[in-house]
């Protein structure tokens, strides 16, 4: 739980400093949307890789190589000049990102099967914690430079991040996984690309909102694009609730019942901001969609994980692979749309990928 809150305080500090990074290098919504495809273009290949390598060596060893990498790679957007070399370092970011994610969400599986125990809402609350935390350290530590800022931020997540990670204990049978031979596409269990869909279509509103939470509010609020970064916390804050009463609803209610309850969540926070309330129904809206998204990740790979005991690892890379595609894919598609029409014709885009998840919601147990 310390490494999923250690390993994205960096993203989450390059998060709350998009509009700082927009307006620095005068980058009009579509320039910004391109620029953000580095990430998915880079870190969605790369995964099956990631996954792969992380079977081999093991996630500790990952985190120990990977998280001092992460510190330097979240630099590289502030050294760019335009929109070509924004879009080049954030790919850059994003392949390393992959193997961090795949190391996270792979131990997290394992851990709550061998154990028998519901843990994995819970870890991705750390994560948005996470999230949150360096989001505000980084609007807190801009007084000392943005560059310099973020670096405090992804160094120091680092440093107790690779402690952490060398720390973990070895779970029975975790070198025997890496011998599994792996499935092809067509042996793969049909219900994993269902949970996957369901993930995917919710993701994209969290991939949009940590992206243009804080353009939005700067648009809607009129203030210093420094201080939107708010945007951010907030939503990131509800997503860490969410997260973290979710395995207790999980148990109380069933998979399906709390599927179900935080996509109208999410559907309910979006009419808050695109229908023409003020800027408090602009915080609440944040706060909804926080709550919204918040377990549909974490049912997902819970889900895989239980669908096949002996490729559990692919189950989770696989469906980790498809979410990510959708918290990576949202930001660039808004910004596509923003620039034809405005933020808020794009968020009403995600309403529709919301209700066909409503609809998925069926193929999680009512245990």
């Amino acid at each position: 739980m310390a490494l999923f809150f250690l390993q994205p305080m960096a993203f989450g500090a390059w998060l709350a400093l998009i509009p700082y990074i927009k307006e620095t290098l005068g980058l009009s919504k579509s320039d910004l949307a391109l620029a953000l495809l580095g990430m998915p273009i880079a870190l969605i290949p790369t995964l099956q890789l990631a996954s792969r390598i992380v079977a081999k060596i093991g996630p500790r060893k990952t985190f120990a190589f990977m998280l001092p990498i992460q510190t330097a790679a979240v630099l590289l957007p502030f050294m760019a000049s335009g929109v070509v070399s924004l879009f080049l370092s954030l790919a850059v970011l994003g392949a390393f990102v992959a193997f961090l994610e795949v190391a996270l969400n792979t131990y997290a599986g394992r851990l709550e099967k061998s154990a028998d125990l519901h843990i994995m809402s819970r870890c991705h609350g750390f994560w948005a914690l996470g999230v949150m935390a360096g989001s505000l350290l980084a609007t807190v530590l801009i007084v000392v430079g943005p560059a310099l800022g973020v670096f405090l931020v992804a160094a120091m997540s680092a440093l107790i991040g690779v402690w952490a990670g060398l720390s973990l204990p070895r779970l029975l049978g975790e070198e025997d996984n890496a011998s599994v031979k792996p499935q092809r596409l067509r042996e793969m269990p049909k219900a994993l690309f269902v949970i996957s869909l369901f993930v995917l279509c919710v993701t994209m509103v969290e991939g949009a909102m940590s992206d243009w939470a804080a353009v939005y509010l700067a648009e809607r609020w009129g203030g210093m694009s420094e201080d939107a970064g708010i945007a951010v916390s907030i939503f990131a804050g509800f997503l860490a609730v969410g997260r973290f009463v979710g395995d207790a609803l999980r148990r109380r209610y069933g998979a399906q019942a709390i599927a179900r309850l935080t996509v109208s969540l999410a559907i309910a926070g979006i009419a808050c901001l695109i229908l023409p309330f003020g800027v408090a129904a602009v915080f609440v809206g944040f706060a909804l969609i926080g709550l919204g998204v918040s377990v549909a990740f974490p049912l997902g790979i819970s889900a895989a994980a239980g669908l096949d005991n002996t490729h559990e690892a692919q189950n989770i890379a696989t469906m980790a692979m498809i979410g990510i595609c959708g918290i990576l894919i949202g930001p660039p598609l808004i910004g596509f749309v923003a620039e034809s029409f405005s933020l808020r014709a794009a968020f009403m885009c995600l309403i529709p990928g919301l209700i066909l998840s409503f609809w998925l919601s069926r193929i999680f147990s009512r245990q």
